[in-house]
């Protein structure tokens, strides 16, 4: 059972050793998939924006978990705010600047078991040319044969904090939050 939490768990991320075990890849499923960005509006409200079509791998070794690693990769100009006026002034340089910077990027570097299907994945954040560290607290799911597309399916659930003045995203601070939530979730087939 550890072992398959752990596995789950990698599906964000671990080292890139490499294993003399087999290894197993995994595609990250886009239409299955969401990542949600939430960031305070002046306490009105929270907005809500999506990254959405994200494209993955993850090479996963269920004998040495540790082993495992995932890269993810987010087209900018596939931020949505959910309005066409909003979207251009997130893809503007205000903060995504598409056009300078037109990828996001998740790659892993490590994970822990903190419980039962629970973990902390820790990657490395690159989004408009800034690469931060990100911590992540990741919930398993569940793995087996998804019914309909009759492949081996892993899914779970991951969240975290950014900052985005880390990343010089300072437009209408404080106004707009400082902290954006990272709310994630996640299946791959193999």
């Amino acid at each position: 059972m550890k072992k398959l939490i752990l596995g789950a768990l990698i599906i964000l991320g671990a080292s890139t050793t490499q294993s003399a075990f087999a290894q197993d890849t995994y595609k990250i499923d886009p239409s299955h998939t969401n990542i949600l960005l939430e960031v305070s509006h002046g306490g009105f409200s929270t907005m809500t924006i999506e990254a959405l079509n994200p494209d993955g791998t993850i090479v996963f070794d269920q004998e040495n978990p540790e082993n495992s690693s995932v890269n993810l990769t987010l087209k900018s100009e596939n931020i949505d705010g959910d309005g066409e006026k909003f979207n251009e002034h997130l893809h503007s340089a205000d903060f995504f600047n598409v056009k300078e910077y037109p990828e996001i990027t998740f790659k892993s570097t490590s994970v822990k078991v903190t419980g039962e299907n629970k973990g902390t994945i820790l990657g490395d954040l690159t989004l408009v040319g800034i690469t931060k560290p990100v911590t992540l607290d990741v919930t398993f799911n569940k793995a087996g044969e998804n019914p309909f597309s009759k492949k081996e399916t892993i899914g779970f659930s991951a969240s975290g904090l950014i900052n985005r003045s880390d990343y010089k995203i300072d437009y209408a601070l404080p106004f707009v939050g400082e902290e954006v939530t990272l709310n994630i979730n996640v299946e791959a087939t193999k």
